[in-house]
């Protein structure tokens, strides 16, 4: 099962390193920017999780595999993108899956080294979506998580699946085989059927009556 995980983490790897050089295209960024971009999508997440946790080293720095197939997977967008039309929606199931295992690795790894839940769901959380966040606000761009699809809140779903399932003892594979297809799952039926958490909006019209009784009471004390 390590394995497997560890396979599907260097293809999460790579493919939210693609996504942060397709956004590095979309603004017409130098082939630096592009692999700058890819690189921070795909491991500033984990990064953030070990720096906040203090593991030393990042895990990038102790395994220098997934900076290799960060670099190669983003110069290969500036090669293959022109060339190839990639189906964004094909991009976005890919993406799911490393949505999912990001934040079963980072759950584990945070319940590893502080044995509380709380803070190992957040963590899970933080590694699976902080790096497309720092993509999106590098690119200028409204983050995705902060959107209204369900990206974030999938990983909290899975993560807390995670934590329940390790709380009850359930065997390591099981219970990480469970919350991939958690997380998998309400990503990939946000993404078919459109859904999406409500809005916080305030009504126009109370800020219109707001304005005018401000207008008002000015005008009063002249």
């Amino acid at each position: 099962m390590e394995v497997i995980i560890h396979i599907l983490d260097l293809f999460g790897t790579a493919v939210f390193a693609v996504t942060g050089a397709l956004a590095a295209g979309r603004k017409s960024m130098d082939i630096f920017g592009v692999v700058v971009l890819g690189c921070v999508t795909s491991m500033g997440g984990g990064t953030l999780r070990d720096i906040i946790l203090g593991i030393q080293p990042i895990f990038w720095v102790s395994d220098s595999l997934y900076l290799a197939v960060a670099t190669v997977a983003a110069i290969g967008t500036i090669l293959l993108a022109p060339r190839w039309k990639l189906s964004l929606n094909a991009l976005m199931h890919a993406d799911a899956i490393g949505l999912a295992v990001f934040t079963t690795i980072g759950f584990q790894k945070a319940l590893y080294v502080t044995n509380s839940y709380s803070i190992a769901i957040v963590m899970g959380v933080i590694t699976a979506a902080v790096g497309g966040l720092i993509r999106d606000i590098l690119s200028g761009e409204v983050p995705l998580v902060l959107r209204r699809e369900i990206y974030a809140s999938a990983s909290l779903c899975g993560a807390g699946m995670l934590a329940f399932l390790t709380y009850l003892d359930l065997a390591t594979s099981l219970a990480l085989s469970i919350a991939i297809l958690t997380t998998l799952i309400i990503r990939v039926a946000a993404l078919y059927w459109n859904l999406s958490l409500p809005l916080f909006q305030l009504k126009q019209e109370n800020e219109d009556r707001e304005v005018e009784h401000v207008k008002v009471c000015l005008k009063t004390e002249k």
